[in-house]
């Protein structure tokens, strides 16, 4: 596609989350003109998310297409990065890598089972002893007897790169419709006023609440809840480990996820609780029970902030890439990858918009995948 037929094609995207906004931001820079449909651009599970960019320790077996999709974006992360931060601002990014741990020996038994994959796909992992782990991270507690190392993985503040994706998009020409969109179709959008958005090219990027907008994504697409905190050390506590920490404890995962000023996120609740966004006291305090016996310290933390949303899952755990029908893209179902995924993300709507071939990890993720489960099933 020339620059020209670019710079007259009309783009409307669906959805203010890390996705839509990174895309939208992409789009408009590359000479698209686009109207990003979201009555909240910048909230919802995209905010309410640890920032782990780390999608070798996140692996498991059966999983492959979802490693490599999530490694191909970790390697766009530092310019995508780069160039994000010098239009809108700090991101918080932090290159420290990530430490896994497990509580007990059924936990540390899965961490042996990751390991062992990992090494089968020639993934850098490092087995730590207790002392090791705790000469890396000295607040892990004694009764943590091993770890793995994973290093190369970054960690981004979700807050700050949120800002940072709405300052850059509206820089580059994006233009911002507050109303809630009833429904997508080709060549347009229609809001809840009543109003029309017209283009040539719908783009459904609005996470969970994807499946309720185009019948494609009915049963592909479901929201899956989670629970985050934000806490900040105290003077005179020690201060959150420089790593992003993955933990087991008793077969629950939680994250510990370092942030500037002295800051943790710890998360992250996950259950089948529609599009509740309310935040329970049940899951307040298992997150904080289980964190306090990877990292005991946490008892003496500031509590700043509990959050909760419904993120976009999905049956296989790939997001969902490509065309729906003729002039309407999906890019949704991303999980709690969003903020890993955004980069080839949006370098994917691109390519699929210049009518180029996506790299192999991208078509793994198309909604293809779903048309031939129904017609076999």
């Amino acid at each position: 596609m020339s620059k020209q037929s670019q710079t007259a094609t009309r783009l409307a995207i669906v959805g203010g989350g890390v996705i839509g906004l990174a895309t939208a931001w992409r789009a408009a820079r590359a000479g698209y003109a686009v109207t990003l449909v979201d009555p909240a651009a910048g909230d919802g599970a995209s905010l309410v998310a640890g920032g782990m960019l780390a999608p070798i320790s996140e692996a498991w077996p059966g999983e492959e297409d979802v490693l490599r999709l999530g490694e191909l974006s970790l390697r766009q992360w530092p310019e995508f990065a780069a160039e994000l931060a010098s239009v809108g601002g700090e991101l918080g990014l932090r290159a420290e890598g990530t430490v896994l741990v497990g509580y007990d020996s059924a936990d540390r038994e899965q961490l042996t089972t990751l390991a062992d994959y990992l090494a089968t796909q020639d993934r850098q992992v490092e087995r730590l002893t207790g002392r090791q782990l705790r000469a890396l991270e000295p607040g892990v507690g004694a009764a943590i007897r091993s770890g793995l190392h994973v290093p190369g993985e970054y960690s981004v503040d979700a807050q700050l790169l949120l800002r940072a994706l709405g300052k850059a998009a509206a820089g580059a020409g994006v233009v911002f419709r507050s109303q809630p969109a009833e429904s997508v179709g080709p060549g347009s959008v229609r809001l809840a006023d009543g109003s029309r958005v017209d283009c040539e090219v719908v783009l459904l990027a609005a996470g969970a609440w994807s499946a309720g907008l185009h019948e494609a994504l009915a049963g592909v697409v479901r929201p899956l809840k989670g629970e985050i905190l934000r806490l900040r050390a105290r003077p005179g506590c020690l201060p959150p480990p420089a790593r992003t920490v993955r933990a087991a404890v008793s077969a629950r995962p939680i994250y510990l996820v370092p942030k500037d000023g002295s800051e943790l996120v710890l998360g992250a609740t996950q259950y089948e609780a529609g599009f509740d966004t309310l935040v329970t006291a049940g899951g307040v305090r298992d997150l904080l029970a289980d964190a306090e016996r990877v990292l005991p310290s946490i008892r003496e933390y500031e509590l700043l902030e509990c959050a909760a949303a419904p993120r976009a899952g999905s049956a296989d755990n790939l997001p969902t890439i490509g065309w729906l029908e003729p002039g309407v893209l999906a890019a949704t179902g991303h999980h709690r990858n969003g903020l890993l995924l955004a980069p080839v993300t949006a370098a994917a709507v691109l390519d699929y918009l210049a009518g180029v071939p996506v790299p192999e990890a991208v078509a793994a993720a198309s909604p293809e995948r779903w048309r031939r489960s129904r017609e076999d099933g």
